[in-house]
């Protein structure tokens, strides 16, 4: 009888052991400005980013580079519009 209370309790300890490591606990959502405030970051970044490259090129035309950046502007100035209205 010994032996079987033993082993049901080490039986047990190993089940609630591997189901603690089956299920870990859910991580926290973010909340609607954390989120907003990621994504913003995100799009300074990728902004930035893509004007290095524009301003950076060596074969494009200063007419060429003015363009592209108009219209980089215009997505960008979408996108945030975009933002600030979720």
């Amino acid at each position: 009888m010994k032996k079987f209370f033993i082993s049901t309790l080490v039986l047990l300890g190993l089940s609630m052991n591997v189901y603690g490591q089956k299920h870990p606990p859910v991580p926290p959502h973010p909340s609607k400005t954390e989120l907003i405030n990621a994504k913003s970051r995100e799009l300074d970044k990728r902004y930035n980013q893509e004007k290095k490259l524009i301003m950076n090129h060596p074969l494009a035309t200063k007419k060429m580079k003015q363009d592209q950046m108009k219209a980089l502007n215009q997505k960008y100035r979408s996108q945030k519009k975009l933002l600030k209205k979720m």
